[in-house]
């Protein structure tokens, strides 16, 4: 038998090749979380598109990607003294995995590519601490005995293995409290930061931003103070918006400007219950000017109050910074609670991120603070010497971050109740859609886009991300 001749095997196999290629633009990826039925973040069967049939009662998600709206920075965690503390405790091997499995941008990992550090120590560190802690009764208003202390033991080293694998994370920063000596109760929790050290403590913010730069560290942004109206944590400040207005048009935003700083000015970092604290400040035009955008919890609040934020001021961007997972976490609550409130509802009234707090804990919940640390913050993963366990907020992001990545833009879909959902286009021009079943009943919809067709099925409570 004659081998077929060139001329003619080569335009089959360009047919076949196009053929199969068709059909791998025709279907959409599918991943998975149903925690009725213990399946969590799974890659499912494909679902094929087809062209759309008119007419018929089902439902209806349909995407538009010539409807653009805000670019997306990323979703992660909080990684927190504590967080770090308990990944340096692990053997350098299991360590590295979980932060392969965290970080990276592959088939095993979940692709987070956002991180908060807090800018001294938060209420989940062991202990208290800033920069620039002094006997009682001293001052150090030139900084001479600022060191980021002991971030280098444990924030430090695991961020630089962090960056291994991914150079590109965006990293937020936040102050709990400045150092004590700098506020009128002298102590680490509460209190108010006194007019006459606003140059000092402007200039602490470049101190940090200028150290962790020589750590090869880059911040991206800061935000001014976490939960100002909160003074009840250990440490914590009370900062009202007068008074951070203050604080970031005549010493902060001037500080950055002639240190050649390009760090984003964040103000806020509170719940949604005072949209009014951050508009009131993006009124003051000479504030304004230093000033990128917003940043919200949701401990008090409606998500949509990030409109009225971007509705008052457009020209700003808006990012959501801290959730908590309370233990020992429940994952049919907590999944789908977040996923709608957060993954969906914070980028569908303008969020460029989400951080959900925080990374990692211990099986007690540990380590935080006294007087006031957070005694039941539960980690998106739990670890237990070189052992992990996956807790809701790991499944909550891992549904965003592994394929809405960094530059990716929130396009139009249609909200239909019961399926809350979020659509993006992402750099390498795939979409998108994240759907979550808020009924207690499986739901079948049609996915409608460019006039093709494909059809769903999601079980009660359940949340799936759809890639095409």
């Amino acid at each position: 038998m004659k081998p077929m001749p060139a001329r003619v095997l080569i335009p089959i196999l360009i047919l076949f090749v196009s053929i199969c290629s068709n059909a791998q633009k025709n279907n959409a990826e599918v991943w998975l979380t149903d925690p009725v039925n213990a399946v969590f973040f799974q890659k499912q069967s494909p679902i094929s598109f087809s062209q759309r049939k008119e007419g018929g009662t089902i439902t209806l998600i349909v995407v538009d990607d010539k409807t653009k709206y805000q670019p997306i920075d990323g979703f992660g965690f909080a990684l927190t003294g504590g967080s770090a503390m308990n990944m340096m405790k692990m053997s350098a091997a299991a360590r590295s995995a979980l932060i392969k499995e965290l970080f990276a941008v592959n088939k095993n990992s979940i692709g987070t590519s956002y991180l908060r550090l807090s800018i001294g120590a938060s209420d989940l560190n062991e202990y208290v601490f800033s920069y620039d802690d002094l006997p009682a009764g001293e001052t150090d208003t030139a900084l001479l005995h600022f060191d980021l202390g002991p971030d280098k033991k444990d924030v430090i080293p695991v961020m630089k293995e962090i960056l291994k694998t991914d150079p590109s994370i965006k990293i937020m920063a936040s102050p709990w409290s400045p150092p004590v000596w700098m506020k009128n109760n002298h102590d680490t929790k509460g209190g108010n930061l006194l007019k006459e050290y606003y140059p000092a403590y402007a200039k602490y913010f470049v101190r940090y931003i200028q150290e962790m730069k020589k750590q090869g560290i880059r911040i991206d942004a800061i935000t001014v103070q976490n939960e100002p109206l909160h003074p009840g944590n250990n440490p914590s400040l009370q900062m009202f918006a007068p008074d951070q207005a203050e604080f970031v048009r005549d010493h902060l935003g001037p500080a950055f400007k002639k240190a050649h700083i390009n760090t984003k000015i964040i103000i806020y970092d509170h719940n949604a219950d005072k949209p009014e604290y951050p508009i009131s400040i993006l009124d003051d035009p000479e504030a304004k000017k230093y000033i990128d955008g917003s940043a919200f919890h949701l401990y008090g609040g409606k998500i949509d109050a990030l409109s009225k934020v971007h509705d008052a001021h457009p020209d700003k961007n808006l990012y959501f910074t801290e959730q908590w997972v309370g233990a020992p976490g429940n994952f049919k609550r907590d999944i789908a609670d977040h996923v709608r409130k957060l993954i969906i509802g914070a980028t569908r009234n303008w969020s460029r991120n989400v951080i959900e707090w925080n990374l990692a804990s211990d099986a007690a919940y540990k380590p935080h603070t006294d007087r006031g640390g957070c005694t039941s913050c539960l980690g998106a993963v739990t670890i237990s010497a070189d052992s992990i366990k996956r807790n809701p907020a790991y499944y909550i992001i891992a549904h965003a971050a592994k394929f809405v990545r960094p530059g990716s833009v929130r396009i139009e879909s249609s909200m239909e109740d019961p399926l809350p959902n979020a659509a993006f286009k992402t750099p390498l021009g795939k979409t998108v859609l994240i759907v979550l079943n808020t009924t207690n009943a499986e739901k079948t919809f049609d996915i409608v886009a460019n006039n093709k067709a494909a059809t769903a099925v999601l079980p009660a409570g359940a949340v799936a991300t759809y890639i095409w």
